[in-house]
């Protein structure tokens, strides 16, 4: 196996799955090409009081654009929901739905590059349970290599996957964030008792992506802690930032700070500290030169729920049943799980279990500190996932220094582990 670069170690991914040299390449030089498109699971809408509409949107914030929809809409944001956050930059279609709201209401909305169209209504709100899978459809571009050259190894990579029956399935960079990686730093402190440093790390702590005035402004904040000037300072557009530093402001302490977030916001913290532990956990097993695809004594694996991984059905595998559950892995219908440590979290057993604790104890970190006691909103009692990410993607290679990528990903997976392993960048 291949190692990887120095940020993707940072953030757990320490290793590549695929030997084949990758392509390079640059990826979203236009929003066109990264298109993301929901595949729901229910998709029968009989009426009700939650009027079921299909966003399409371009370069926008799943958080910012429910923010701003809620204020042209006049109502609040606590009457929207949706399945799954989405890529920024990219043209993302998603379903949502609005409580209470008529559907000629909409004409109220006027975002731009935001298509908004109703579907009909239904007696439930759409959740983090309705989304099968996501549909993607990525062109990587400014590839410097001949095409033929450019064609063997992308299909090099095709059929490395594919023999794999899959990639490891790592959290992708956007989990603990692309330009401003800090997200899974605030869980860390949040999880480790330092709400204080989980606070100014949200709001103070400046990365190199960001622009020069953002930067200059946090990093005064983290010098001075003079939360009025930072509150000049801070661009309108870091809502978030600028929402907690008023909280402040008033007296609040630094936990319930995070309370004036919106609710799935708050929680991706300690998320995303759990989903870095878990790339390292990963990592560690690949190296151990354990299987993904298919279990070994010990493990912990989740069966399939209308031909999806449902981590909520899990089992331990021991001498007694491993021959059983391997012939179900082989056709797809059993999984091995790897832990996102929480508060009631149970490991494995065997070798597997002691890969899971030593992460944990290396962390320092016990299982009791996912409660977040200072807060316990912004806490996560834990829960399984799967260890392999099962796909089949398609490649064209298009000729002029690009290739399109077209592939289903299951809700919860990220295009990025899939795109990084056919490009393979520095």
């Amino acid at each position: 196996m291949m190692e990887a670069p120095e940020f993707d170690r940072s953030i757990g991914m320490e290793l590549y799955a695929t030997n084949s040299l990758g392509c390079g390449g640059r990826l979203r030089a236009r929003s066109e090409d990264f298109v993301v498109e929901e595949i729901a699971l229910d998709q029968s809408y009989e009426g009700g009081r939650f009027l079921i509409v299909e966003v399409e949107k371009t370069d926008w914030d799943t958080h910012h654009l429910v923010r701003d929809l809620s204020r042209q809409l006049k109502i609040s944001q606590k009457r929207i929901s949706w399945a799954g956050t989405k890529d920024k930059n990219a043209v993302t279609r998603q379903r949502m739905s609005i409580s209470g709201l008529d559907e000629d209401e909409l004409s109220r909305s006027s975002l731009p590059d935001v298509k908004i169209r109703a579907l009909g209504r239904s007696n439930r709100a759409v959740a983090l349970g309705d989304l099968r899978g996501n549909r993607f459809s990525i062109r990587i571009r400014e590839i410097d290599l001949e095409e033929d050259e450019a064609s063997r190894r992308l299909e090099a990579v095709t059929g490395e996957i594919r023999a794999q029956g899959g990639l490891p399935n790592y959290f992708g960079v956007q989990r603990f964030g692309e330009v401003r990686p800090v997200t899974h730093l605030v869980g860390e402190a949040l999880v480790r008792g330092d709400p204080e440093m989980a606070a100014m790390t949200y709001l103070a702590l400046p990365f190199p992506g960001e622009p020069e005035t953002t930067r200059s402004a946090r990093e005064r904040l983290l010098a001075d802690r003079d939360f009025g000037q930072a509150l000049k300072e801070y661009p309108l557009r870091l809502r978030y930032e600028r929402a907690m530093i008023s909280r402040l402001m008033e007296g609040s302490d630094w936990a319930t700070s995070f309370d004036v977030l919106a609710k799935n916001l708050k929680r991706l913290f300690v998320h995303a500290y759990q989903s870095l532990l878990f790339n390292r956990i990963l990592s560690r097993r690949m190296r151990a030169g354990l299987p993904l695809d298919r279990a070994v004594e010990g493990d912990v694996v989740c069966f399939s729920k209308d031909g999806l991984p449902d981590p909520d059905k899990i089992q331990k595998v021991d001498a007694s049943n491993l021959a059983a559950v391997n012939r179900l892995a082989e056709r797809g219908r059993a999984f091995v799980t790897l832990p996102l440590f929480g508060y009631e979290s149970e490991f494995a057993d065997g070798v597997p279990g002691e890969m899971e604790r030593s992460v944990l104890e290396e962390e320092g970190v016990e299982q009791s500190d996912f409660r977040v006691p200072a807060n316990p909103d912004l806490g996560s009692p834990g829960y399984r996932r799967p260890a392999l990410l099962r796909f089949d993607p398609v490649v064209v290679v298009e000729g002029g220094g690009s290739a399109l990528l077209k592939f289903d990903l299951p809700a919860g997976s990220y295009a990025t582990v899939v795109l990084r392993e056919y490009m393979k960048s520095a």
